[in-house]
């Protein structure tokens, strides 16, 4: 098996090289022959594609900054093999790691993800609670648990990730996206426990503007991928809404309660239908 890592790189030129070294020790472990590391330079104003350049990657650039994700999709595409690792260039993830993924990987699962633990992966307090708000909405939508939503040290196919490719984010939640796809159209994911490490530099994820994004590449995800949860969750709202109007009208005697709540049933029952034509429809576009 030969392997591509993909490492995406935005303004990274104190820390690349390290962890392009650390890669092409990784793949020396690994005892794989014909590996590459090839960095992703995404519109970088520093000396980042020189430094990996000079630590001994393949490097591609972008002309300015376009995001995470696309980043990513670039690097599949000129990757010169069909498993790719990627990895970030902070220095957060232990590189040295990634033989025991590709161990996991070699056993038949589709793709295996690197489970953050340890302090530095908590980070604040504002973090934590909406890192938990979004991995429940997450499962839901996948319908199984997942220790991490948005890990970016994976190792997966390009041939396997190839059709759902245009519908995955091109920032942050790239990740997110891909969990979702793998998941929900029945791919195997494994996830392997990795000490998680202090961030070389300053972050460069928004916390509310990303998060916000983030919902909405889930529901966008989701609405493609399984349409039938989305509707399910707001028929089942509007139902919930139906028992609360009607309960109210009966206890306070208001004709307006039980119009709320049979206008809330016929809601229910519409958005349900909706829900069948789009998992129809989804079905007949993957034909």
């Amino acid at each position: 098996m030969t392997v591509s890592i993909v490492i995406p790189a935005f303004n990274e030129g104190p820390s690349v090289a390290g962890t392009v070294r650390q890669a092409l020790a990784a793949l020396s472990a690994a005892g794989i022959v014909g590996g590459e590391v090839l960095v992703v330079d995404d519109g970088s104003s520093d000396d980042t594609a020189a430094q990996a350049e000079a630590a001994g990657a393949r490097v591609t650039r972008h002309p300015h900054n376009i995001g995470y994700g696309r980043a990513i999709k670039t690097g599949m595409e000129v990757a010169a093999n069909d498993t790719i690792v990627i990895t970030d260039a902070d220095g957060t993830y232990p590189i040295a790691e990634i033989p025991a993924l590709l161990a996991q990987y070699r056993r038949g699962f589709d793709m295996v993800v690197g489970e953050r633990t340890g302090s530095h992966y908590r980070e604040s307090w504002i973090k934590w609670p909406l890192r938990i708000a979004l991995r429940r909405l997450v499962e839901h939508v996948a319908g199984r648990p997942i220790p991490d939503i948005n890990s970016g040290l994976r190792v997966f196919s390009r041939t396997t990730t190839r059709p759902f490719l245009i519908h995955l984010s091109d920032g942050f939640s790239f990740t997110t996206s891909i969990t979702l796809a793998y998941m929900i159209n029945g791919r195997f994911v494994h996830y392997h426990p990795i000490a998680y490490g202090e961030r070389s530099g300053t972050t460069k994820v928004r916390l509310l503007k990303d998060s916000w994004r983030t919902v909405k590449v889930i529901l966008k995800t989701a609405l493609y991928h399984s349409p039938m949860t989305i509707f399910f969750a707001l028929s089942a709202g509007c139902v919930l809404l139906a028992a609360i109007s009607i309960a109210i009208g009966i206890v306070f005697k208001m004709a307006t309660g039980f119009m709320m709540g049979v206008a809330s049933i016929l809601a229910a029952i519409f958005v349900f239908c909706l829900g069948l034509l789009s998992d129809l429809l989804r079905q007949i576009l993957k034909k």
